[in-house]
């Protein structure tokens, strides 16, 4: 875009959003018709030069936070109150707690390492488009050629850095080889060894936690695992995921192939991590949200109420 269409985009813009000008105004103001305006809003949006952000009112249940923290030894909890599962805007909101926190701690020449999912799109969503903290960003788990482009680590990791004002290291690998051997050889790779080493040495990460539920696993959406698989790793004690490796109820990676099989940060790379913080929502995952606590993996977590009220139950085996 040449600076001087870029120029009438945003006239056009701070004329009708913060001048409260109609269009039919900014028309006969700049001379063009109010149709002409309306496509120059619409493009002004397309290509942010005009941002809108929602900002929800979230209320946060402060015992429920008390409680995880002491119960896990977190840093942090923030639990979202009283929002219905079945909300469409229930990770949104938490995306915003997840971002609101990430902006107050993130520092310049830090690493954020993220992985792929629905949680870490909306958090990444919600940070400010003008923080600029000059983060360099690590994709800490492969990509899943099958999956909407929007929540690919990839792409999350190319958004996350424009906002921050850093550059990214990307994983130019698959989340999941076709064999062991495979991903024996893929990590041998000098440019994937670099980024994982840079994610493994991140100041803060930011990962999301999935069941094994074929109907919501993103496992089973992309077609690496079928949901005879995910019911089999679940009666052999697996709970859910996270950071791609499956994991027990005890919090250890399952001793699975799939798991050798996955290109991105282990558990014991994320304990070593200072910051990791989880998002993720909905009673249906207490289980799995349980598990990735006891891996001591954790130490900022990012839930609503229904959910952890059941997982404090799982916890006291209620």
């Amino acid at each position: 875009m040449d600076s001087k269409h870029h120029f009438l985009l945003a006239q056009v813009a701070l004329m009708y959003y913060e001048q409260e000008l109609t269009q039919s105004e900014i028309g006969r103001a700049l001379g063009l018709s109010r149709v002409k305006i309306y496509r120059l809003l619409k493009e002004a949006k397309e290509n942010r030069v005009v941002q809108i952000k929602i900002t929800w009112p979230i209320e946060r249940h402060t015992l429920l936070e008390k409680s995880l923290k002491d119960c896990f030894q977190l840093q942090e909890a923030f639990v979202l109150k009283t929002a219905p599962t079945d909300n469409p805007l229930l990770l949104s909101w938490l995306g915003q707690l997840g971002a609101h926190f990430i902006e107050h701690i993130l520092k310049d020449g830090m690493t954020l390492a993220i992985c792929m999912g629905r949680s870490t799109y909306e958090t990444i969503q919600a940070i400010g488009d003008d923080l600029q903290a000059h983060v360099r960003v690590a994709q800490a788990t492969g990509s899943i050629p099958f999956t909407t482009l929007e929540l690919d680590s990839a792409a999350l990791a190319r958004r996350l850095a424009e906002k921050l004002g850093g550059e990214v290291n990307y994983l130019s690998s698959p989340l999941m080889a076709d064999s062991v051997e495979a991903a024996e050889i893929l990590r041998k790779q000098k440019d994937i060894q670099f980024t994982l080493q840079a994610a493994s040495d991140a100041d803060v990460a930011l990962v999301g936690i999935g069941n094994l539920d074929p109907q919501i696993s993103s496992f089973a959406k992309t077609g690496f695992m079928s949901p005879e698989v995910l019911a089999g790793l679940t009666a052999q004690g697996a709970v859910g995921d996270m950071a791609g490796r499956i994991i027990t109820a005890a919090g250890q990676e399952h001793p699975t192939e799939y798991n050798q099989r996955i290109i991105g940060v282990s558990l014991d790379d994320l304990r070593k991590i200072p910051m990791v913080i989880a998002v993720a929502a909905g009673p249906e995952k207490a289980r799995s949200i349980l598990g990735a606590l006891r891996t001591r993996a954790i130490n900022v977590l990012c839930t609503d109420d229904a959910a952890a009220q059941k997982i404090l139950e799982l916890n006291r085996g209620l």
